[in-house]
C-alpha cells in the first residue's frame, strides 16, 4: 500500500514562495492563476500486510508528528492500494 501525503502551507500563512512562483507564471503570460501555493509531496510505502484502518492511523500520526509543523503547516493524503 502507498500514502500520498501532500504538505502546505496553511491558508492564514504567507507563502512568499509560492507568491514568487505565482508572479513568474504570470510574468511568463500563464493566464487565470488566481493563487499558487507550494509545498511538499512525501509517497509512504507502507507494509502490504498493514489494513486501511491502520495504515491511516499511522500516515496521520507520521504527518502530525514529522512531516508538518502543524503551527503553520497542513496536509492531506491518499492511500492507494
Amino acid at each position: 500500500m502507498k500514502a500520498h501525503v501532500y504538505v502546505t502551507m496553511k491558508r492564514t500563512v504567507l507563502d512568499p514562495q509560492g507568491q514568487t512562483i505565482q508572479s513568474a507564471l504570470k510574468k511568463m503570460q500563464y493566464k487565470g492563476i488566481e493563487d499558487v501555493r507550494q509545498g511538499k509531496y512525501f509517497l509512504i510505502t507502507l507494509e502490504a500486510s498493514m489494513d486501511a484502518a491502520a495504515a491511516r492511523a499511522e500516515i496521520e500520526r507520521m504527518a502530525e508528528n514529522v512531516l508538518t509543523n502543524p503551527v503553520i503547516e497542513e496536509f492531506t493524503y491518499r492511500l492507494e492500494e
